[in-house]
């Protein structure tokens, strides 16, 4: 059984063409059991399964959300998609994330077109979800999971928690999508894992971010997007020389 938090709940929704709901059963690996309320994988997790209607935002959203380009085809089906397949189960740590990665494929492959996550507002082509559920690693689930989201003077991450981490938060001044996306990356890897007062230093030694809890986005309260794990600021250890 996959590791998780309490917590936190991840949450998928795979859009498909499917003819009938008989068409979905006879397309899912034989590895994977498919119940009438959930899906259970080879390991014994347990995903909450819906079937949702199509709605006349769900395609435009989820075109919006792309983190990359999904192909023609997909983004053809998904305009005239059939039915949602909402995928509800474990979250707060690789494992979880990694358990809801395969879940979401076993629905791609059964059909689905694409992935769009409610933790994090990003969508995924089937095709590239296929690839980063083979791979598996750290990288991949961030990649897959953690979106940016960005004002004129602060960069932050949405989505962590379904990795088991808090969101993070940096001013532009102190660092690029770019440098974000490389803490995201170190973060991932869980071989240190950081907290309030830590340091992160760069790839020579020498300091870089100073690490402290800050609130949290009131916009996200009570929504799937809502961290319990909290949000951490990355401040630039120069400036803060500087400013002393």
């Amino acid at each position: 059984m996959t590791s998780t938090n309490a917590s936190v709940q991840t949450t998928l929704r795979i859009p498909g063409a499917w003819s009938h709901p008989r068409e979905l059963l006879e397309r899912m690996p034989d590895e994977v059991r498919l119940l009438p309320d959930r899906l259970v994988l080879p390991d014994g997790t347990e995903v909450e399964l819906t079937a949702l209607p199509p709605d006349e935002q769900f395609s435009g959203i989820f075109r919006s959300a792309c983190r990359r380009p999904a192909t023609v085809e997909e983004l053809q089906i998904v305009g005239h998609y059939t039915a949602n397949i909402a995928l509800t189960g474990p979250g707060g740590s690789l494992d979880a994330a990694r358990a809801m990665m395969q879940a979401g494929a076993a629905i791609v492959r059964a059909g689905g077109v694409g992935v769009f996550i409610d933790n994090s507002g990003l969508a995924h082509g089937g095709g590239a979800w296929l690839e980063m559920a083979d791979d598996g690693g750290p990288d991949a689930l961030s990649f897959a999971f953690v979106s940016l989201i960005g004002g004129q003077r602060e960069l932050a991450t949405m989505g962590m928690h379904v990795l088991g981490f808090p969101d993070l938060v940096m001013n532009r001044a102190d660092g690029d999508a770019d440098t974000l996306v490389e803490v995201i990356r170190y973060v991932a890897a869980g071989d240190k894992p950081i907290g309030d007062g830590h340091i992160l230093a760069d790839d020579r030694g020498a300091p870089r971010f100073h690490v402290a809890r800050t609130s949290g986005d009131e916009r996200t309260t009570a929504s799937p997007m809502d961290n319990p794990f909290g949000r951490l600021r990355l401040t630039s250890v120069k400036e803060i020389a500087e400013s002393n």
